[in-house]
């Protein structure tokens, strides 16, 4: 078990964007709340605090060109980064609580598509991402990770365009479309060979998401496996799984919004992050589909 305690983060934005009434449609997503009302993703974060949460993300993962367009994006990016850690950061001084911010950098190029990596645009984009929200942030989350050389050059970038050094963490999604002999990032890549890679960059935490929490209990115990091999078991893991179906290796995560498994319930999601405990992790929280009422079973629960 770990030395540190449990950390409840929070849920999938998207669908809280929605039911609070933000406008909603692809392929902008959840950036469209951004542009159009950014006081509800104000009261999106505030909602998750109020379920427990002691971690938001700011609502920064569809601020790409991917989502929102290159015209779009080169006009607004850095507007946009810079609304979406206000906006969470307003949240937390109006909860009056500890809660901390993470500053999501989310995959450049589309979530589960490592082929799509190019990494000589991986400074366009991430610079006014880094430069617009490293004012409000307490720390830098990478989410959604396929491909680790991805996960690296980002890192790279924060050291270079932030202007102070804070904590990072990542957070890789695994294959879950098909078995596999042990797990593996959407690369293919193994989490051994992440988990390596990711001890070399210095990050504060590992963690797992946007895939079904069916995979990530042997992903943790793999991490930890080789945290342990490497004497780095003062890196914190984590996971917060989504409640989507299986996503092939095809996915794109801009054509429609994903069919959400009836069966994570708040009950039932709670039994796969005790599982994820168990193995050692300690920043719980949900992805996609995931939301304030599983927060709130979590923080109850786990606390």
């Amino acid at each position: 078990m770990s030395a540190h305690p449990i950390t409840i983060l929070d849920g999938g934005m998207s669908r809280e964007l929605e039911r609070l009434g933000a406008p909603f449609r692809q392929p902008e997503w959840s950036a469209l709340a951004l542009i159009e009302t950014p006081e509800i993703v104000q009261q999106a974060h505030e909602q998750f605090i109020l379920s427990g949460s002691r971690v938001i993300t700011t609502n920064s993962y569809a601020v790409v060109p991917f989502h929102i367009g290159e015209e779009r994006f080169q006009q607004q990016g850095l507007g946009l980064a810079r609304c979406a850690g206000k906006m969470a950061r307003q949240a937390v001084t109006q909860s009056g609580t500890n809660t901390q911010v993470a500053g999501s950098i989310p995959p450049l190029f589309g979530s589960y598509r490592p082929d799509l990596y190019q990494p000589e645009q991986v400074d366009e984009i991430a610079e006014p991402l880094i430069r617009g929200m490293a004012p409000y942030v307490d720390f830098w989350l990478l989410e959604t990770q396929s491909l680790i050389a991805e996960s690296v050059a980002v890192i790279s970038a924060i050291q270079r365009f932030s202007p102070q050094p804070k904590p990072v963490w990542v957070a890789f999604t695994l294959e879950d479309s098909e078995p596999t002999e042990y797990p593996v990032l959407r690369s293919g890549e193994s989490v051994t060979a992440a988990t390596e890679a990711m001890i070399e960059q210095n990050v504060s935490a590992i963690l797992f998401n946007c895939c079904q929490p069916e995979v990530i209990e042997e992903a943790l115990a793999v991490t930890h496996q080789t945290l342990a091999k490497h004497d780095a078991t003062h890196i914190q893991t984590g996971a917060y799984a989504n409640a989507f179906a299986p996503q092939t290796k095809d996915a794109t995560a801009n054509d429609g919004l994903d069919e959400v498994r009836a069966d994570l319930t708040p009950v039932t999601y709670l039994e796969w992050a005790e599982k994820w405990c168990q193995q050692g992790a300690t920043l719980i929280g949900g992805c996609c589909g995931i939301g304030t009422q599983h927060i709130a079973e979590l923080h109850k629960k786990l606390k």
